[in-house]
């Protein structure tokens, strides 16, 4: 069967720590606890094959137990992306603390909300640098969580760390509600040009009009990415339980599919679970997941 690697999700349970970023009304359907009994069923249902856990919020607590859920998963986590404070004198410690703790084996990559940073060159401070550089010595990858405006600060991360694999999430968040494609176009194919930089087609249809996006909308965003990074430094992800602002996990998956039709079989095997797999250095073998 086809292997399909579902790059990035989320799980959270509102009793054991709220989700402070989900605000306002629009966000309301998301203030519930959903987990990995929610989404094996869409997983199955769609064919993904292994997926990869990623964090939600920057608290030292919830990668401990992102990975326990991931050991408990039954096979459909194949890794975790926690967070640790990257400007900790003691961060290379505390990743290692990780990765010696229960079920360490699943932490893939760490992510800082760097989104959230009112300063648009935090990823290059000198501490944040340092940080990295203790990311690549731990042998993770380093997601980038980052806004169109941040880009530049984070090509010049990328560029700083050359021997890290960072992986962009969601494209840097383009700007597909408005139409608008600049700077986006340019900063992304600036920090394309590096080797050591992937990216997740993902999170686009919240980028776009929640109520009425379409395929066709979302395709001149998603072809930059393809055309910059290449179908080996691109990998699917679903972001849900986000992405049902605006579609369901079938629907993600059915748009992802059309934007990628016209890639040889090759090379949407990569999109699909072929680049997921090497930059994350997943140890997963294609098997077929049961709904139970």
């Amino acid at each position: 069967m086809k292997e399909r690697i579902d790059a990035h999700h989320h799980v959270w349970d509102l009793s054991v720590r709220d989700q402070g970023w989900i605000t306002g009304p629009a966000m309301q359907s998301l203030r519930r606890t959903f987990s990995l009994a929610h989404l094996r069923p869409l997983a199955v249902g769609n064919g993904v094959t292994a997926t990869v856990l990623v964090q939600t919020i920057p608290v030292a607590e919830e990668t401990p137990e992102l990975l326990a859920l991931a050991d408990d998963g039954a096979g459909l986590v194949a890794g975790v992306v926690g967070w640790v404070d990257l400007t900790a004198a003691d961060v290379a410690e505390r990743i290692a603390a990780l990765q010696a703790g229960p079920a360490g084996h699943r932490l893939v990559g760490i992510r800082h909300p760097v989104q959230d940073e009112p300063d648009p060159d935090w990823l290059i401070r000198p501490a944040v640098l340092r940080g990295l550089r203790a990311v690549t010595t731990a042998g993770l990858a380093y997601d980038l969580l980052t806004l169109p405006h941040q880009l530049s600060a984070a090509t010049s991360a990328v560029r700083s760390v050359p021997e890290l694999r960072f992986i962009l999430d969601h494209g840097s968040k383009p700007p597909i509600r408005s139409g608008e494609t600049e700077p986006w176009v340019t900063e992304i194919r600036r920090l394309a040009a590096s080797a050591n930089v992937a990216c997740k087609l993902s999170g686009l249809v919240t980028e776009a009009d929640w109520e009425n996006w379409t395929v066709r909308a979302l395709r001149p965003y998603a072809d930059v990415l393809l055309h910059a990074f290449g179908p080996r430094r691109l990998m699917f992800g679903s972001d849900w339980p986000v992405c049902l602002l605006a579609a369901t996990y079938g629907q993600v998956v059915a748009a992802a599919e059309e934007l990628t039709a016209e890639l040889s079989d090759a090379e949407r095997a990569e999109v699909c679970s072929g680049t997921a797999r090497s930059w994350y250095r997943l140890g997963v073998a294609s098997r077929t997941l049961t709904d139970s």
